[in-house]
């Protein structure tokens, strides 16, 4: 399970990150920005997206006990959205020692 767990973040973070960069190069974020904000479906699913970050981000809030490391991952959720969340998951899988479940990354704190 944890191999198919980090296999599965990891392709996360890489699809993402390459798709940004490539959208990035390919066109400015700020480039039909109008004809974006006037689609209510594009809107609903932008406030759906983060209203999914927040969520996450309550379970870092228990995660991390420190709070610059708790303000570090809300910019880096907010500015960075699915490629910082699989990375989140991902830090906290590879800190598992090799006795202790996936599972155990829901309820464990940072240590």
């Amino acid at each position: 399970m944890k191999l198919f767990l980090k296999l599965l973040f990891g392709g996360i973070f890489v699809w993402m990150t390459v798709m940004s960069i490539r959208t990035c190069l390919a066109v400015s974020l700020w480039d039909g920005w109008a004809d974006y904000a006037a689609n209510p479906w594009a809107l609903a699913t932008l406030w759906d997206a983060y209203c999914g970050f927040l969520t996450f981000y309550l379970w870092v809030v228990y995660k991390q006990l420190s709070l610059g490391s708790r303000i570090l991952w809300l910019l880096l959720i907010m500015g960075l959205g699915n490629i910082a969340t699989s990375l989140f998951v991902l830090i906290q899988l590879f800190r598992l020692r090799p006795d202790e479940s996936a599972e155990s990354i829901l309820w464990s704190r940072t240590r």
